[in-house]
């Protein structure tokens, strides 16, 4: 974590353009029915957990091998008392290479720890950019859909796909 919001990195042995490429594919390490385009600047995407969150995105900046910047543009993180916490950040995927590897470091500026939904939000970040991207890239298959805590509120809630 740093005073932008909430951060992790992870090195991998794939050039920077296996990396900039699997993170421009959402649907391979974060949620398999995505709507919309994520390859270009302008391109606006959405997704939904029933009951727990939705969030419409888009790509604002984007340089080939070296960085990828998402906008929330519409964020409804239903668990939370403000739920448009997610409203107006910014998610950040940097890429830096050394020593014939890359290391990514994803932030989602403007997720801080006094909001309600930063343990909730940082341990599904640290499940999607962390274990299923880095996953995805060292096996060829990332983890999407996989964070218990997402069924488990659907569940309690009475609100399930």
């Amino acid at each position: 974590m740093t005073e932008h919001g909430y951060t992790t990195s992870f090195t991998v042995a794939n050039p920077p353009a296996e990396v900039f490429a699997a993170v421009n594919d959402p649907r391979a390490w974060w949620m398999t029915d995505i709507q919309g385009a994520t390859m270009q600047v302008g391109d606006e995407f959405s997704f939904e957990v029933p009951g727990v969150h939705y969030s419409k995105l888009r790509v604002t900046e984007m340089v080939p091998d070296e960085l990828v910047v998402w906008r929330v543009i519409e964020g409804r993180v239903q668990f939370v008392a403000d739920p448009d916490e997610w409203t107006g950040t910014e998610i950040r995927f940097e890429l830096s290479e050394h020593d014939s590897a890359t290391t990514l470091r994803f932030t989602h500026v403007g997720l801080h720890p006094d909001h309600e939904c930063y343990e909730a939000c940082s341990g599904a970040w640290s499940l999607y950019a962390g274990d299923s991207l880095r996953t995805l890239l060292t096996t060829g298959t990332g983890m999407p859909n996989s964070n218990p805590d997402e069924a488990r509120f659907q569940e309690a809630t009475g609100d399930s796909a």
